[in-house]
């Protein structure tokens, strides 16, 4: 009996966590789909972000887990667009064509936040809020963030070291080899005890 209620109670308080990692994750990955939207110039982005940030509202399942996600929802986005700035915006067309023909477009915003999904799930905020506040459409959103990026990039220096291994023909040898004035080691010494 014992063990039956200690087996009860660890599923009892697993659950909330799983569920707490589901929630994070799940911004995350609405973050990753987000930044590929912006970088690419999806005429949908406005409305997909509104989306998400009402999904990643009405989820939350407390203050704290609510802008840990809001938080890497916002650091993922920022980090797939720089990645798409990065490869130079390959393959932008079909990233776009995917974008706008997302099930997330089908869904149903209230105003109180409430959520009808397209699978007709309703999803019920904790806590009633302004959907109408939760984003602010701006069609400068994509020059800012470029903007932004570009201006971080500028202030960077370039830096560049050398050392032996580095320089044209001369790689680390294995085992002891003797670069400079350092000893470089593959393997570690054996360490003996001492009883």
């Amino acid at each position: 009996m014992l063990r039956l209620l200690i087996i009860a109670m660890l599923f009892v308080v697993a659950t909330p966590a799983k569920a707490q990692m589901a929630y994070v994750d799940e911004a995350r990955a609405l973050g990753v789909v987000a930044g590929q939207g912006l970088a690419c110039g999806s005429a949908k982005y406005d409305t997909f972000e509104l989306l998400a940030r009402a999904i990643i509202l009405t989820k939350s399942p407390s203050d704290a887990m609510q802008d840990k996600a809001l938080r890497v929802f916002t650091e993922e986005k920022a980090d797939v667009f720089v990645a798409k700035q990065l490869d130079n915006f390959a393959d932008c067309a079909n990233i776009v064509a995917r974008f706008d023909a997302q099930d997330i477009f089908k869904a149903t915003l209230y105003t109180d936040g409430t959520i009808k999904m397209p699978d007709g799930q309703i999803l019920t905020p904790r806590q009633p809020y302004d959907a109408t506040k939760i984003y602010d459409k701006n069609s400068n959103v994509r020059q800012r963030a470029a903007k932004i990026y570009n201006r971080d990039l500028s202030n960077v220096r370039k830096v560049e070291f050398k050392d032996a291994s580095m320089e044209a023909g001369n790689q680390i040898k294995p085992s002891g080899a003797q670069i400079g004035s350092q000893k470089i080691l593959s393997t570690p010494k054996r360490i003996s005890r001492k009883k």
